[in-house]
């Protein structure tokens, strides 16, 4: 199946799981993954209920979609992503991105868990990225 028809499968599903249309999403990974718990959740879907989408193996992410409330706003947060190192490939890494966008969402907060070399900066301190060194292959 050709990609687009791909993403538009999926989002179509997500729709008939009760996904309504969302401006803004986040993608949790390590970093924030507790911020999944302030989140008045009322619907929580698992990747593997959507066509196209791979299972994270990494242990604290789990692997889901979560609708709610978080500040009085409409959120929709993935709760836990892939990565490279898991062998995903790039399209699936992206491709929950695309849906996203499917889906409705036009703002999209990622968090990650990172580390800097500035010794004045202390575990767990926010950072907000502007740029980075990207070493995977074939980029």
């Amino acid at each position: 199946m050709e990609l687009r028809a791909e993403i538009k499968k999926s989002a179509d599903v997500l729709r008939k799981l009760g996904i309504p249309q969302v401006g803004q999403a986040l993608i949790l990974g390590t970093g924030l993954g507790k911020l999944i718990d302030e989140i008045e959740v009322e619907r929580i879907i698992d990747y593997s209920s959507i066509p196209g989408f791979a299972i994270p193996t990494v242990e604290t992410h789990d692997g889901r979609f979560v609708y709610g409330k978080l500040a009085g706003k409409d959120i929709l947060a993935m709760d836990g992503r892939l990565h490279y190192y898991e062998g995903y490939s790039m399209k699936d890494i992206t491709y929950p991105i695309y849906v996203l966008k499917e889906i409705g969402v036009d703002h999209l907060f990622v968090s990650n868990a990172a580390g800097n070399l500035n010794p004045s900066w202390s575990k767990g301190d926010l950072m907000l990225f502007d740029d980075h060194i990207n070493l995977l292959p074939d980029n």
